[in-house]
This record gives structure tokens, C-alpha cells and sequence, in this order.
């Protein structure tokens, strides 16, 4: 038998991170991968495995301690016949995600001092999709990477790698992260030149970015209800428009980082399948190159859909040329009142422009609780030019003093109406 210091692992750049649970006390007897202790960032939770089986001789932390990496968890009692495992030998695993190495080779030199294996970074989607691998009984050694079997294509390969992610989107970045963490080498493809998707880039964060303005010209507005009166706000959209995409910069940039620290490749272009085993990545300048991939995750995510009734013209955009704030149009027409929607509603509402909502549902957010939504219809109600549920857009054209909509159901005008955009 011999004494083996567990330590805490790689984790980033957290430090003096919180133990909230501990799951093993002296005496105990524990299994590679087995749980020791789970550790909390501000944004998620990891737990810290064990390297390798043994028994528990002394524990050196307890619940509300704080531990960086290298910090000893405790001391486990191993036989002399236990391997000693490398970095990769396992992967401590955030709360939920049960996945684990691929099939460890084992080691034959005993160890005088164990790490446990490093999981995926504190503050990660938890939520997001992750990549999983087979649990093996053998406690040590660094995942064997398989390589493909049968495969049709026979030409020239730029690029291998084990996991492959086609889509860098929440769900695609953390399955590369995820992947990468368990010892995988990873290739993520992402056809636009940042990471992040619609959510970081398109959707998500820059909706928000300007929702939180909005927010803010909306409060210094209710203050007059309490005797303190703000001048009419001056809306310099140029500005507001550099303001927002600094946010989605500082975060695009952060997973560019994260993806280096990982060693997870990233190429850019549009990825086409050749067969089971290979694809072809075409990038913006005409090249192209081949990855060849073990496995494979598609996270291709979505795009606006385009209504085949609306004209084809600059007037008419999609929530991606809402969130471009090219200017406030006088009156706007919202075409369907969901989540996204209502956002744009509620922005360019604050920033000045009137603005109109058609819902062909008998609700705005169809799907969202009755009780929930009725409160927020009769507040947006008094709030916007006109709301029209039952109602669908059946034909617009595009004419030189803006854009005639004609509308059919329930709440639908009498007449064509003339917007904006």
C-alpha cells in the first residue's frame, strides 16, 4: 500500500472556489471516477473525482472551505498495483453530465502523487448539450483515441481529430468544450467568423443589451409618478448601436480564449459531409479543407424564416436586422407576437417609434401561462399603437412612402395599413 495526495485540478482561472459538499470521510473506500467533493464557481458546479481506487486516510477539506488548483482534497491509501494516471485519465463531471473517458490503457509505474483529471471549466452552459464517452472499471491511463473504420473516401486529409462539432453555438461550443475536457481531441466549424451563435451574436445577448436600455428610458419615465421628471431622452442610435456590439464582443472574444485554453481547433466555413467519416469545410475565400472525425455533433442551430408574402426590400427585416438598429422608424409593425417579438416591440417602443404587434394566436407568447400574459397584454396595450390577435398578414407591398400591409381575422383593420418598416 502506499499514500497518494489527491489534488484539486486544472479549473481555469477560478481560485479560492467554495467546497459545498463532501461526499467521502475517512475509512472509506472509493472507486476511480468516484466523487469527492463538489466544488461552486458563480456560474456552475464541478465535482472533483477520484484518480484512482484507494481508501481513504485522511480528508483535508471540509463543506465552506476554499481550494484553488493544487490544493489537497485529501490523502487515499492505494494498493501498489495501481497505475498511475495521466492528466486525461478521467474527467471531473458538472452536476448531471455522468459521461467519462474513453476506454483508459493502464499504467504500471505507481504514483508518489495524484491530480485528479480536470473537468470541463467552472461557469459553463450547464444546460448546453455535452459530449459523452464510455465509463470503463480501468482507473488510469489517457483516453485511446479510436480511429475510423470503413470509410468510401480515400483523398487528402487536412485535419483529425476524435469529436468533431459542426455549429459553435451554446449547445455546439459546450459539447466542444465538454469533449475536449475528456481528453478528446476536438475540431469545432462555426461558418461565420465568431463563436457564439445566434444567442451571442444575433439573438440573446444583444436583445438584451438593448432591452436593458429600453429599461432604463422606461424607469427615468415612471419616476415622474413620483415627482422627479427627466427631459425626453435623445436617442443617438449610432452609439447605442456600438454600445451593444461591444457587449457581444467582450463575450465572443471570452469563448475564442476559452477555446485556445481547451486546445480546441475552430474553423471557419460551411461544413459538407463527403461520407461517415469525413467533411469538407468551405471557407468565405474559396479554399477548403478535409476533416477526418471519429464522432460527430451537429449543432447547426436556427435562422429567421422568410415570409413568402412580404416584399422583398430593405424596409422589411428579421429580428437579426432589428438587433442592427439602423435607425427608429416612425411606425413599426411587429409580425408575431412571441418572445421575440415582444422584445423588439419593447425596444424600439422605448426608443420612440410606434409601435404596432399582429398575432395570429389568441394570446401574445402563445404557450406562456394565460395569468402570466394577461397582465403583460393590458400593460403593452396602453403602451403600443395596436395590438391584433386572431390576426394574420396575407399580403404587403413595398411602395415609395412605405410598406402597405393588408391583414385578415378577428381584430383585422378595415383597411390596408402603411408602416415604416
Amino acid at each position: 500500500m502506499s499514500t497518494t495526495e489527491v489534488k484539486v485540478p486544472d479549473i481555469g482561472d477560478f481560485k479560492d472556489l467554495p467546497v459545498i459538499e463532501v461526499f467521502v470521510k475517512p475509512g472509506d473506500t472509493v472507486q476511480a471516477d468516484d466523487s469527492l467533493i463538489t466544488l461552486e464557481s458563480d456560474k456552475a458546479t464541478m465535482d472533483v473525482p477520484s484518480p484512482v481506487a484507494g481508501v481513504v486516510a485522511d480528508l483535508k477539506v471540509k463543506v465552506g472551505d476554499r481550494v484553488s488548483e493544487g490544493s489537497v482534497v485529501l490523502t487515499l491509501e492505494v494498493a501498489a498495483t495501481t497505475g498511475q494516471p495521466t492528466a486525461a485519465a478521467g474527467a471531473a463531471a458538472q452536476h448531471g453530465d455522468e459521461s467519462r473517458a474513453e476506454s483508459p490503457t493502464p499504467a504500471t509505474t505507481p504514483a508518489a502523487t495524484q491530480t485528479a483529471p480536470a473537468s470541463g471549466a467552472l461557469g459553463g452552459d450547464a444546460g448546453s448539450a455535452g459530449a459523452t464517452a464510455a465509463t470503463t472499471p480501468t482507473p488510469s491511463a489517457a483516453p485511446k483515441i479510436t480511429t475510423a473504420t470503413s470509410s468510401a473516401y480515400q483523398g487528402r486529409v487536412d485535419v483529425e481529430c476524435q469529436m468533431l462539432v459542426i455549429g459553435a453555438g451554446p449547445g455546439g461550443y459546450s459539447a466542444a468544450f465538454r469533449a475536449a475536457d475528456l481528453g478528446m481531441k476536438t475540431v469545432l466549424v462555426e461558418r461565420y467568423p465568431t463563436l457564439g451563435g445566434v444567442c451571442l451574436n444575433v439573438g440573446c445577448i444583444p436583445s438584451k443589451a438593448l432591452l436593458h436600455a429600453a429599461k432604463v428610458i422606461d424607469d427615468a419615465a415612471e419616476m415622474s409618478h413620483f415627482g422627479v421628471t427627466f427631459g425626453k431622452p435623445t436617442i443617438h442610435a449610432d452609439k447605442l448601436r456600438g454600445w451593444k456590439d461591444s457587449v457581444v464582443k467582450k463575450l465572443t472574444g471570452g469563448l475564442t480564449t476559452l477555446a485556445k485554453q481547451r486546445k480546441v481547433t475552430t474553423l471557419e466555413g460551411v461544413a459538407q459531409f463527403v461520407d461517415a467519416h469525413h467533411v469538407s469545410i468551405a471557407a468565405a475565400g474559396g479554399t477548403s479543407q478535409i476533416v477526418k472525425f471519429t464522432h460527430c455533433i451537429i449543432a447547426t442551430g436556427s435562422q429567421p424564416v422568410v415570409l413568402p408574402f412580404m416584399p422583398n426590400d430593405p424596409r422589411v427585416i428579421d429580428s437579426t436586422g432589428a438587433l442592427m438598429l439602423d435607425g427608429v422608424p416612425e411606425h413599426l409593425l411587429v409580425i408575431g407576437g412571441g418572445i421575440i417579438g415582444m422584445e423588439m416591440a419593447q425596444v424600439f417602443s422605448a426608443l420612440g417609434a410606434q409601435v404596432s404587434v399582429v398575432e395570429m394566436m389568441p394570446q401574445l407568447m402563445p404557450g406562456a401561462d394565460p395569468d402570466l400574459v394577461r397582465p403583460f397584454a393590458k400593460r403593452m396595450t396602453a403602451r403600443y399603437a395596436k395590438i391584433m390577435l386572431k390576426t394574420k398578414v396575407v399580403k404587403a407591398e413595398a411602395q415609395d412612402n412605405g410598406i402597405k400591409v393588408w391583414f385578415e381575422g378577428e381584430q383585422a383593420p378595415a383597411e390596408p395599413q402603411l408602416y415604416d418598416r
